[in-house]
């Protein structure tokens, strides 16, 4: 028997088996937010596909993430285990479907979707659905998530959402949590916390408190819609962060550029350095930084690449990161065949958590003659009087190029346990 049934909360409980419950079976959405690690996800999952297979036979439903391999790694992965084993899951991977069954003649279809942009609301189009399950709704577009809500046209239908926080003029906040907004909804509205999950050790609840400060520590620990405003990197410390330049022994080294024409062109040199237990920190080990309006003129591509070239010295350097819409500047670094080049993730918002997470947790250092790095820490804030997340566009430059660091190498490592 899977771990999940043996301990569960009240809350999860709820969460997995509303449908069943005389008081809120009868309504049309459970809408479940709140902090990481919760077991949102588990039992909001499990919950959904007891009441299709309990509730429906030869129906279709929609499970959607932001992107379909986001959604293959939070639920798919491990369906089996979560759901009774009386249940036969067949993927269809090509197809991107499963088919479940449960052995008494019930079979349904689960159609997997990604709606990761404005345009994603296509691939749901034409499809008639008994029920759809968001996971991640919040970083999905609202033209895709109300095209899914639209194809529920079966009669007893329902609609699951899950979430962690954003901020507080959020379309789905407005639309489905704010004030009376589930019960106009005819939805459950159901706000978890870690303590809602049983089965967290206290040591990992412990680690994720200290994993975020600030905007991400209110979001993501304490579940709530907060609006970002003041200084990005609060956890910034300057006696803690700032070294003395580092000798190493550093085992792997990159560079992360943001590149500008008028605006100033800024590069990281980074350098691994392992601490002998499994874990890795990153030092900022030197910096290029060119501001043209500051300078009086402007450099041309070979120029910048020249500075590339003195700034990596004799190192290996394992690739140069650079700001995707760079496409004469990343030509000129191929054309020269010296460097590997990765187009930079310019995810603003992920990019700022990875960065935010590496300096709460210890494992991002800027070594003290970086000192242009150093100066946007203390000036990086968010524009408190835009509508959604958005850091002003100003002093930014060595952040930009900060977090397509963090982003491309260091990202798939921070949330893995």
């Amino acid at each position: 028997m899977p771990m999940i049934y043996q301990r569960l909360s009240k809350r999860q409980k709820l969460a997995m088996l509303w449908w069943q419950q005389p008081r809120f079976r009868d309504r049309d959405a459970l809408i479940c937010d709140g902090s990481i690690r919760s077991g949102k996800t588990v039992c909001m999952t499990v919950g959904f596909i007891l009441w299709s297979m309990a509730t429906f036979n030869g129906q279709k439903f929609a499970l959607c993430g932001k992107t379909i391999e986001s959604l293959r790694r939070n639920v798919i992965l491990n369906l089996r285990d979560w759901v009774p084993p009386a249940l036969t899951i067949v993927e269809r991977r090509s197809e991107n479907k499963l088919v479940i069954s449960d052995g008494a003649g019930r079979e349904n279809t689960y159609f997997l979707f990604g709606g990761r942009d404005e345009s994603s609301y296509m691939l749901i189009q034409g499809i008639t659905l008994a029920g759809v399950l968001l996971d991640e709704v919040a970083l999905q577009p609202q033209s895709f998530v109300e095209q899914a809500l639209a194809r529920c046209s079966i009669e007893g239908s329902k609609f699951w959402f899950n979430c962690n926080p954003e901020g507080p003029e959020h379309w789905f906040y407005k639309n489905w949590i704010e004030g009376n907004k589930p019960r106009e909804k005819n939805g459950l509205h159901l706000h978890f916390t870690m303590d809602d999950n049983p089965a967290l050790p206290e040591a990992i609840k412990t680690r994720y408190e200290g994993m975020y400060s600030g905007v991400f520590y209110d979001r993501y620990i304490r579940g709530l819609w907060v609006v970002a405003e003041g200084l990005i990197y609060t956890m910034f410390n300057k006696d803690f962060h700032v070294v003395p330049p580092e000798p190493g022994p550093f085992d792997k080294f990159y560079m992360s550029c943001d590149y500008g024409t008028i605006n100033p062109t800024s590069v990281g040199l980074w350098g691994r350095l392992r601490d002998g237990h499994g874990g890795e920190k990153w030092y900022r080990l030197r910096e290029y930084y060119y501001d043209s309006r500051k300078e009086g003129r402007q450099r041309t591509d070979e120029e910048h690449y020249t500075e590339l070239e003195k700034l990596a010295g004799d190192l290996r350097i394992s690739s140069v990161i650079v700001d995707p819409s760079a496409a004469s500047f990343i030509e000129v670094i191929r054309r020269h065949g010296r460097f590997r080049v990765d187009k930079a993730n310019n995810s603003v918002i992920d990019g700022i958590r990875n960065v935010a997470t590496m300096l709460q947790c210890g494992q991002m250092f800027i070594c003290s003659n970086c000192v242009d790095c150093i100066r946007e820490f203390g000036l990086y804030r968010w524009d408190e009087k835009a509508p959604m997340d958005r850091p002003i566009k100003e002093n930014d430059h060595a952040m930009d190029d900060t977090r397509y660091f963090a982003a491309k190498v260091c990202a798939p490592n921070l949330f893995s346990f």
